[in-house]
């Protein structure tokens, strides 16, 4: 009888597809300091050389939460957040014309292509994609981040009155962006509540924390 039952959930692990995993950064990525924000890409991406119909097709990309043709493309090289449940895929975007964004669609090599807008309004600068999700969600720390980013001051300057640090917080709740700076209510090990502003980026660009998108 058990090996009956071992062998029908082997078989339903056959059958019912399974989603891929999600995609979030894990760690400080100097290099994608020439992004501009991110695009929420459909399920199909056709890649041109140009932002101009006639332009060369460099490829086409095919996408679904189980799923990713060519077979030779990835989801962590062309994601830079990918969440199966919610079929919710977006790629780093480094320019953004009137009906076109070029992206990076290998994140590993960092080759870039045009791709047609299907909605204006799924194009989002960085600060624009931080004040939504990372108000939804919340934020965390990537791998890598200085120590610095753990100060939490009265106002948006490296200067300003230091008021607390976060040593292991538990939650970090966005409240607004304001340039490269975070307004932030954090809730660390101790219990002790922490509101003030931490640096989310470096004056350079460089991204210290990022949504944690569930």
């Amino acid at each position: 009888m058990k090996k009956l039952i071992v062998l029908l959930v082997l078989l339903l692990g056959l059958i019912l597809p399974v989603n891929a995993a999600n995609i979030l950064p894990v760690s400080v990525e100097p290099n994608d300091l020439r992004t501009i924000g991110v695009y929420q890409v459909p399920k199909t991406i056709t890649l041109f050389e140009s932002p101009e119909e006639g332009s060369k097709v460099i490829n086409t990309i095919q996408w679904s939460p189980v799923d990713i043709f060519p077979e030779g493309v990835k989801f962590q090289d062309l994601f830079v957040v990918f969440v199966p449940e919610k079929e919710l895929g977006y790629v780093a975007v480094t320019d953004e014309i009137e009906e076109w964004v070029q992206i990076i669609y290998n994140n590993k090599t960092g080759e870039t292509a045009w791709i047609k807008k299907d909605d204006p309004y799924k194009f989002m600068s960085w600060i624009h994609f931080y004040n939504m999700y990372g108000r939804k969600y919340g934020l965390y720390v990537l791998k890598g981040a200085p120590d610095s980013v753990k100060n939490i001051r009265s106002a948006t300057d490296d200067s300003a009155q230091f008021l607390a640090e976060m040593n292991m917080p538990t939650k970090i709740k966005l409240n607004v962006i304001r340039g490269n700076w975070a307004l932030v209510s954090v809730l660390d090990l101790d219990r002790a509540p922490k509101t003030g502003y931490i640096r989310w980026r470096g004056d350079d660009g460089i991204r210290y924390l990022f949504p944690d998108i569930k």
